[in-house]
């Protein structure tokens, strides 16, 4: 499951439970893994890393692999224009193997 809008990992900490986020509610009906976003992000940014995390997927490699090797592809597509506060708040979180 990919949530690529904003703030879909953020929320807030609900003691031992932990963050009280978008992604959970995924992740309790049953999702293996879910993408999401810690902070906002840039759409421009979003749309490059989603289009290279996908055709990773696509070529078999495993979701965490998939979106670090989409990072570096989004690194090497704007060079210095790539600052990591536009779009490095993607995580996976669950099971990464999935």
């Amino acid at each position: 499951m990919t949530l690529s809008a904003c703030d879909t990992g953020a929320g807030r900490l609900e003691g031992e439970e932990g963050i009280e986020s978008l992604e959970r509610v995924f992740l309790f009906a049953g999702a293996q893994s879910v993408v999401a976003s810690l902070w906002e992000a840039s759409d421009i940014y979003t749309e490059s890393l989603m289009d290279h995390f996908y055709g990773h997927v696509a070529e078999g490699r495993q979701p965490a692999q998939a979106l670090g090797q989409a990072k570096l592809d989004l690194i090497e597509e704007f060079a210095d224009r790539a600052v990591p506060r536009l779009w490095a708040g993607f995580v996976i979180v669950g099971d990464i193997a999935e």
